[in-house]
C-alpha cells in the first residue's frame, strides 16, 4: 500500500463510486453526516490526516476521527458537508483538496448514517484548528493500517446485530470504531483491481461527473 500513487487512489475511488457498488443508506431514523477522508499524496508514501477531538465536543469526546460533521439543510450534498467541515475543524480550504469520491455509508449504532469522502491533498496546508473541536492534528501511513499485524479485531453484538471492530494502536493514539471502519473501506477499495476499459455491463467506466475514466 505503500506505493499506491494518487493516480491510482483517484481512480480506483472514481471508478467505485460509478460502479454502483457502493452501500448507500438513506434511512430517515438516523442523523446524516460527511467525514472529509484527506489523504495525503507527497512523499515517499500517501498517508491519511487524522484529528483527536476535545472533551468539550458534543459527541465522541477524546476519539480520534476524520474532518466532518452533521449534514446542514443548505449543503448541497455530502462532499459540501465534508469540505465545510474540513474547513471549519482544521481551516483547510475546500480549494486545497481534490476529491476522488464517496466510500460506503456506514450506519453507527450512535445513531449516525456517515458518508466518507476521500480527498487528495498534495503535501499538508497551514492548519488553524479549530480549538473548540480538536485536540490533535497527525498523519498514519496508510501502509500502516494495511499491515495485518497493526490491526486487532473483535466482534460485538449490538442489539441483534453483531458488529465488526477493529483497533489500531498508533504511538499513543487509539484509532477504532467508526474512523477504523471507514480505514478498512479505503483499504477494501483501494486493493480493488480495476475494471478493462469496458466496465461489467459493457459500458465504459465513468467519473461520478460523467467523465471517461482513462
Amino acid at each position: 500500500m505503500n506505493n499506491a500513487s494518487a493516480d491510482h487512489i483517484r481512480a480506483v475511488v472514481r471508478w467505485y463510486e460509478s460502479s454502483g457498488h457502493r452501500t448507500i443508506v438513506e434511512r430517515t431514523d438516523l442523523k446524516h453526516s460527511a467525514v472529509l477522508v484527506p489523504v495525503i499524496v507527497a512523499g515517499d508514501e500517501p498517508a491519511l490526516l487524522l484529528t483527536r477531538r476535545t472533551d468539550r465536543v458534543e459527541t465522541h469526546k477524546g476519539h480520534v476521527a476524520f474532518p466532518g460533521g452533521m449534514v446542514d439543510d443548505d449543503d448541497r450534498d455530502r462532499i459540501h458537508t465534508a469540505l465545510r467541515e474540513l474547513e471549519e475543524e482544521l481551516g483547510i480550504p475546500a480549494s486545497a483538496v481534490e476529491i476522488c469520491g464517496r466510500l460506503d455509508d456506514l450506519s453507527t449504532p450512535t445513531g449516525f448514517v456517515i458518508t466518507p469522502v476521500v480527498g487528495l491533498l498534495r503535501g499538508l496546508p497551514e492548519i488553524n484548528s479549530n480549538e473548540a473541536e480538536v485536540d490533535e492534528v497527525f498523519q498514519v501511513p496508510l501502509s500502516f493500517f494495511a499491515d495485518p499485524a497493526h490491526g486487532e479485531r473483535e466482534f460485538r453484538h449490538v442489539g441483534s446485530e453483531r458488529r465488526e471492530i477493529w483497533t489500531y494502536k498508533y504511538n499513543d493514539r487509539t484509532i477504532w470504531g467508526a474512523t477504523a471502519a471507514v480505514i478498512r473501506n479505503l483499504l477494501a477499495v483501494l486493493r480493488t483491481p480495476l475494471p478493462d476499459r469496458q466496465g461489467e455491463s459493457g459500458h465504459q467506466q465513468r467519473t461520478p461527473s460523467g467523465e471517461r475514466i482513462p
